[in-house]
Protein backbone atom coordinates (compact mmCIF):
# COMPACT_ATOMS: atom_id res chain seq x y z
CA UNK A 1 0.00 0.00 0.00
CA UNK A 2 0.93 3.42 -0.91
CA UNK A 3 1.80 5.89 2.00
CA UNK A 4 -0.13 8.54 1.81
CA UNK A 5 1.20 12.20 0.56
CA UNK A 6 2.80 14.33 3.41
CA UNK A 7 0.23 17.26 2.69
CA UNK A 8 -2.97 15.10 2.70
CA UNK A 9 -1.81 13.98 6.04
CA UNK A 10 -3.16 16.96 8.26
CA UNK A 11 -6.45 17.43 6.20
CA UNK A 12 -7.48 14.31 7.37
CA UNK A 13 -6.20 14.74 10.96
CA UNK A 14 -8.58 17.71 10.55
CA UNK A 15 -11.16 16.25 9.37
CA UNK A 16 -11.18 13.81 12.15
CA UNK A 17 -10.85 16.60 14.88
CA UNK A 18 -13.79 18.00 13.37
CA UNK A 19 -15.90 14.85 13.61
CA UNK A 20 -15.29 14.46 16.85
CA UNK A 21 -15.94 17.84 17.79
CA UNK A 22 -19.33 17.51 15.80
CA UNK A 23 -20.29 14.62 17.99
CA UNK A 24 -19.16 15.77 20.89
CA UNK A 25 -21.20 19.06 20.32
CA UNK A 26 -23.86 17.78 18.67
CA UNK A 27 -27.81 17.68 20.95
CA UNK A 28 -31.14 16.14 19.61
CA UNK A 29 -33.38 16.87 21.49
CA UNK A 30 -36.52 14.49 21.88
CA UNK A 31 -40.20 15.75 21.48
CA UNK A 32 -41.87 16.85 24.94
CA UNK A 33 -38.58 17.66 25.95
CA UNK A 34 -35.79 21.05 26.29
CA UNK A 35 -32.56 21.86 27.56
CA UNK A 36 -31.34 24.04 29.85
CA UNK A 37 -27.99 25.31 28.33
CA UNK A 38 -24.33 25.25 31.10
CA UNK A 39 -21.55 27.48 30.03
CA UNK A 40 -18.34 26.26 31.26
CA UNK A 41 -16.26 29.56 30.28
CA UNK A 42 -19.03 31.55 30.91
CA UNK A 43 -22.09 32.49 33.18
CA UNK A 44 -22.84 28.43 34.27
CA UNK A 45 -26.38 28.15 33.72
CA UNK A 46 -28.27 30.47 31.33
CA UNK A 47 -31.21 32.03 32.84
CA UNK A 48 -32.20 34.84 30.79
CA UNK A 49 -32.82 33.01 27.25
CA UNK A 50 -35.67 30.59 26.64
CA UNK A 51 -34.70 26.72 27.11
CA UNK A 52 -33.35 24.77 24.01
CA UNK A 53 -36.52 23.64 22.08
CA UNK A 54 -36.98 19.77 20.26
CA UNK A 55 -34.98 19.36 17.63
CA UNK A 56 -31.08 19.43 16.65
CA UNK A 57 -28.58 21.76 18.13
CA UNK A 58 -24.94 22.44 18.12
CA UNK A 59 -23.24 23.62 21.21
CA UNK A 60 -19.28 24.22 21.75
CA UNK A 61 -17.90 21.06 22.73
CA UNK A 62 -17.23 22.31 26.31
CA UNK A 63 -20.34 23.77 27.56
CA UNK A 64 -23.39 21.20 28.60
CA UNK A 65 -26.78 20.71 28.11
CA UNK A 66 -29.41 19.36 30.55
CA UNK A 67 -32.29 17.89 29.45
CA UNK A 68 -36.00 17.87 31.03
CA UNK A 69 -39.21 16.57 30.34
CA UNK A 70 -41.79 19.47 29.68
CA UNK A 71 -44.67 17.50 29.41
CA UNK A 72 -47.06 16.91 32.40
CA UNK A 73 -46.47 14.37 34.46
CA UNK A 74 -47.75 12.32 36.93
CA UNK A 75 -46.73 11.70 40.68
CA UNK A 76 -48.62 8.49 42.46
CA UNK A 77 -48.39 8.41 46.33
CA UNK A 78 -48.94 6.54 48.88
CA UNK A 79 -49.28 8.39 52.39
CA UNK A 80 -50.53 7.78 55.80
CA UNK A 81 -51.99 10.64 57.86
CA UNK A 82 -53.71 11.33 61.12
CA UNK A 83 -57.59 12.29 60.97
CA UNK A 84 -58.67 14.96 63.24
CA UNK A 85 -59.29 12.50 66.25
CA UNK A 86 -55.98 11.01 66.23
CA UNK A 87 -56.72 7.80 63.75
CA UNK A 88 -54.32 6.25 61.29
CA UNK A 89 -55.53 6.65 57.21
CA UNK A 90 -54.15 5.63 54.15
CA UNK A 91 -55.10 7.88 51.41
CA UNK A 92 -54.05 6.55 47.24
CA UNK A 93 -53.14 10.16 45.99
CA UNK A 94 -51.78 11.46 42.16
CA UNK A 95 -50.57 15.10 41.24
CA UNK A 96 -50.43 15.99 37.72
CA UNK A 97 -47.46 18.39 37.34
CA UNK A 98 -44.87 19.77 34.91
CA UNK A 99 -42.05 22.77 34.99
CA UNK A 100 -42.74 25.93 33.66
CA UNK A 101 -41.05 26.20 30.55
CA UNK A 102 -40.13 29.57 30.47
CA UNK A 103 -38.36 29.20 33.84
CA UNK A 104 -36.34 25.64 33.37
CA UNK A 105 -32.99 27.55 33.80
CA UNK A 106 -33.84 28.73 37.17
CA UNK A 107 -35.58 25.45 38.16
CA UNK A 108 -32.22 23.55 37.22
CA UNK A 109 -29.89 26.18 38.73
CA UNK A 110 -32.02 26.15 42.25
CA UNK A 111 -32.95 22.74 42.59
CA UNK A 112 -32.11 20.55 39.69
CA UNK A 113 -33.39 17.25 37.86
CA UNK A 114 -34.26 15.29 40.79
CA UNK A 115 -37.14 18.40 41.52
CA UNK A 116 -39.86 16.02 42.20
CA UNK A 117 -37.71 14.40 45.01
CA UNK A 118 -37.06 18.06 46.53
CA UNK A 119 -40.06 20.32 46.40
CA UNK A 120 -43.30 17.95 44.90
CA UNK A 121 -43.19 15.00 47.06
CA UNK A 122 -42.90 17.11 50.11
CA UNK A 123 -45.59 19.39 49.39
CA UNK A 124 -48.02 17.10 48.54
CA UNK A 125 -47.16 14.83 51.43
CA UNK A 126 -47.27 18.39 53.95
CA UNK A 127 -50.75 19.35 52.13
CA UNK A 128 -52.19 15.94 52.72
CA UNK A 129 -51.19 16.04 56.46
CA UNK A 130 -52.43 19.77 57.21
CA UNK A 131 -55.71 18.85 55.34
CA UNK A 132 -56.83 15.27 56.72
CA UNK A 133 -55.86 16.40 60.00
CA UNK A 134 -58.84 18.97 60.10
CA UNK A 135 -61.40 15.76 59.04
CA UNK A 136 -62.94 12.73 60.52
CA UNK A 137 -63.27 9.58 59.12
CA UNK A 138 -67.27 9.78 58.60
CA UNK A 139 -66.02 12.75 56.47
CA UNK A 140 -63.10 11.17 54.08
CA UNK A 141 -65.90 8.06 53.57
CA UNK A 142 -68.76 10.24 53.29
CA UNK A 143 -69.66 13.58 50.79
CA UNK A 144 -66.85 15.79 51.67
CA UNK A 145 -63.70 13.69 49.52
CA UNK A 146 -63.97 16.51 46.96
CA UNK A 147 -63.88 19.20 49.01
CA UNK A 148 -60.90 17.47 50.81
CA UNK A 149 -59.37 16.73 47.30
CA UNK A 150 -59.49 20.09 46.42
CA UNK A 151 -57.81 22.21 49.60
CA UNK A 152 -55.01 19.26 48.97
CA UNK A 153 -54.50 20.95 45.73
CA UNK A 154 -54.65 24.22 46.41
CA UNK A 155 -52.19 24.29 49.66
CA UNK A 156 -50.09 22.21 47.45
CA UNK A 157 -50.28 24.31 44.55
CA UNK A 158 -49.10 27.35 47.55
CA UNK A 159 -46.16 25.63 48.46
CA UNK A 160 -45.01 25.34 44.88
CA UNK A 161 -45.67 28.31 43.96
CA UNK A 162 -42.23 30.21 43.63
CA UNK A 163 -40.58 26.99 43.04
CA UNK A 164 -41.09 27.04 39.33
CA UNK A 165 -43.24 23.73 38.67
CA UNK A 166 -46.91 24.15 37.96
CA UNK A 167 -49.12 21.84 39.62
CA UNK A 168 -52.37 20.99 37.37
CA UNK A 169 -54.51 18.57 39.67
CA UNK A 170 -54.52 16.45 42.35
CA UNK A 171 -56.70 13.37 42.46
CA UNK A 172 -57.38 11.27 45.42
CA UNK A 173 -57.97 7.87 44.48
CA UNK A 174 -58.47 6.22 47.10
CA UNK A 175 -58.96 7.12 51.13
CA UNK A 176 -58.42 2.97 53.08
CA UNK A 177 -59.62 3.12 56.95
CA UNK A 178 -59.06 0.66 59.93
CA UNK A 179 -61.38 -2.33 59.13
CA UNK A 180 -63.28 -1.44 62.85
CA UNK A 181 -64.04 2.13 61.91
CA UNK A 182 -64.72 1.29 58.23
CA UNK A 183 -67.59 -1.15 59.82
CA UNK A 184 -68.79 1.25 61.97
CA UNK A 185 -69.24 3.88 59.38
CA UNK A 186 -70.73 1.65 57.20
CA UNK A 187 -73.51 0.91 59.78
CA UNK A 188 -74.40 4.39 60.81
CA UNK A 189 -74.98 5.33 56.75
CA UNK A 190 -77.44 2.20 56.56
CA UNK A 191 -79.37 2.69 59.86
CA UNK A 192 -79.23 6.45 58.60
CA UNK A 193 -80.62 5.46 55.09
CA UNK A 194 -83.03 3.27 56.37
CA UNK A 195 -84.30 6.27 58.93
CA UNK A 196 -84.65 8.36 55.91
CA UNK A 197 -86.86 5.99 54.17
CA UNK A 198 -89.07 5.41 56.85
CA UNK A 199 -89.78 9.22 56.93
CA UNK A 200 -90.27 9.64 53.46
CA UNK A 201 -92.63 6.58 54.04
CA UNK A 202 -94.48 8.88 57.11
CA UNK A 203 -94.79 12.27 54.83
CA UNK A 204 -96.04 10.33 51.84
CA UNK A 205 -98.72 8.32 53.82
CA UNK A 206 -99.41 11.77 55.92
CA UNK A 207 -99.82 13.80 52.73
CA UNK A 208 -101.87 10.73 51.14
CA UNK A 209 -104.70 11.20 53.80
CA UNK A 210 -104.76 14.76 53.41
CA UNK A 211 -105.51 14.16 50.20
CA UNK A 212 -108.46 12.13 50.63
CA UNK A 213 -109.72 14.71 53.55
CA UNK A 214 -109.56 17.26 51.28
CA UNK A 215 -111.36 15.82 48.72
CA UNK A 216 -114.12 14.43 51.05
CA UNK A 217 -114.36 18.25 52.20
CA UNK A 218 -114.61 19.52 48.64
CA UNK A 219 -116.85 16.55 47.61
CA UNK A 220 -119.51 17.74 51.07
CA UNK A 221 -119.05 21.37 50.41
CA UNK A 222 -120.45 20.95 47.14
CA UNK A 223 -123.16 18.61 47.82
CA UNK A 224 -124.18 21.25 50.55
CA UNK A 225 -124.11 24.30 48.03
CA UNK A 226 -126.24 22.23 45.88
CA UNK A 227 -128.58 20.97 48.23
CA UNK A 228 -128.92 24.82 49.25
CA UNK A 229 -129.68 26.19 45.66
CA UNK A 230 -132.46 23.41 45.05
CA UNK A 231 -135.47 25.31 46.20
CA UNK A 232 -139.42 24.03 46.10
CA UNK A 233 -140.10 26.39 43.10
CA UNK A 234 -136.67 25.21 41.34
CA UNK A 235 -137.68 21.74 41.97
CA UNK A 236 -141.15 22.65 40.45
CA UNK A 237 -139.79 24.15 37.59
CA UNK A 238 -137.63 21.27 36.94
CA UNK A 239 -140.81 18.64 37.01
CA UNK A 240 -142.81 20.52 34.30
CA UNK A 241 -140.11 20.93 31.84
CA UNK A 242 -139.73 17.33 32.48
CA UNK A 243 -143.54 16.84 32.41
CA UNK A 244 -143.66 19.30 28.76
CA UNK A 245 -141.12 17.06 26.96
CA UNK A 246 -142.39 13.08 27.97
CA UNK A 247 -145.89 14.57 27.12
CA UNK A 248 -144.60 15.39 23.78
CA UNK A 249 -142.81 11.88 23.59
CA UNK A 250 -144.10 9.22 21.07
CA UNK A 251 -144.76 6.36 23.91
CA UNK A 252 -148.07 6.13 25.43
CA UNK A 253 -148.75 6.88 29.06
CA UNK A 254 -150.62 8.69 30.85
CA UNK A 255 -150.29 12.20 32.72
CA UNK A 256 -152.35 12.63 36.24
CA UNK A 257 -151.70 16.64 36.66
CA UNK A 258 -151.40 17.87 40.69
CA UNK A 259 -151.50 15.09 42.18
CA UNK A 260 -147.81 14.33 43.42
CA UNK A 261 -146.35 15.76 46.50
CA UNK A 262 -146.07 19.59 46.07
CA UNK A 263 -148.74 19.89 43.39
CA UNK A 264 -145.87 17.51 41.32
CA UNK A 265 -147.32 15.79 38.05
CA UNK A 266 -147.51 12.16 38.18
CA UNK A 267 -146.79 10.34 35.14
CA UNK A 268 -147.85 6.52 34.57
CA UNK A 269 -147.00 4.72 31.78
CA UNK A 270 -149.06 1.12 30.15
CA UNK A 271 -145.67 -0.32 30.29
Amino acid sequence: MEKLPKVALPFIIGAILLVVVLAKSAITIDSGEAGVLFKTFGDGVVVDEPPMGEGFHIVAPWNKVYVYEVRQQELFEKMKVLSSNGLEIQIDASAWYEPVYNELGNLHQSLGQNYLQRVIQPAIRSAARSVIGRYTPDDLYSTKRDAIQVEIFEETKKILDKQYVQLNEVLVRDVTLPPTIKDAIERKLKQEQESLEYEFRLVTAEKEAEKVIIEAKGKADANRILSASLTDKILQDKGIEATVKLSESSNSKVIVIGSGDSGMPIILGNQ
